[in-house]
């Protein structure tokens, strides 16, 4: 992990669920800590299988209306054309020039 400041995530929830995910996490070989923010990031980062999870989740539970949901989903779906369209380098990508730089010129 960086060397930013780091924030503890916490939740409750039953027993039984907690056990239940514990045994789920053992089987698919995952620790509760890469399991959580291996998600987050998938949320964060738009990946589409989770994206289409949560736009699923708030149908189902009726988060926000119909327009308000179908609107996310287009802006969502808008920007990943125009990103595509304009080769726009993700977040890494840029951090990986400025490494680049930052070797060849340290004075900098």
């Amino acid at each position: 992990m960086s060397k930013a400041t780091t924030k503890k995530i916490v939740f409750y929830d039953t027993d039984k669920r907690h056990a239940n995910l514990k045994i789920r996490l053992h089987y698919d070989g995952l620790t509760q800590t890469s399991f959580f923010r291996n998600m987050i990031s998938g949320y964060l980062d738009k990946d589409p299988a989770i994206i289409d999870f949560i736009q699923r989740f708030k149908e189902l539970n009726n988060i926000q209306s119909a327009k308000k949901r179908e609107g996310s989903k287009r802006l969502i779906e808008e920007g990943e054309k125009t990103k595509a369209k304009y080769s726009l380098l993700e977040d890494e990508e840029v951090e990986n020039i400025f490494d680049m730089i930052e070797k060849e010129f340290p004075e900098l």
